[in-house]
């Protein structure tokens, strides 16, 4: 039996797979969730900011760092305000540090 292979992109591989598509699904309105809140962080830590997962109407952010998760603690109620404004119901909002890769 001869196979060939033959590349395709992700966007082809999504499209073929329900649990892909779903994934690819989940990571695009984590992506947008945090479209709708950047401009609510100060500027200076919107770049240690990362979207997690939803799950069960809790959102993760993954932010580097104990100052910055403190702060975004203190920010969550103006978060969660926006997210509700922008059409996302979401019951909380989880902050987890973002592991140091070395």
């Amino acid at each position: 039996m001869t196979r060939r292979s033959q590349a395709f992109t992700l966007l082809q591989a999504s499209e073929e797979s329900p649990t892909l598509a779903g994934l690819m699904a989940r990571a695009r309105e984590a992506q947008a969730r945090l479209q709708a809140i950047a401009p609510l962080l100060p500027p200076g830590l919107r770049a240690a900011v990362t979207a997690g997962p939803v799950e069960n109407g809790e959102w993760c952010l993954l932010v580097e760092g104990n100052a910055v998760a403190a702060k975004l603690r203190q920010m969550v109620p103006m978060l969660l305000a926006r997210l509700r404004v922008q059409g996302w119901e979401t019951k909380g909002i989880r902050i987890k540090l973002r592991s140091q890769q070395r």
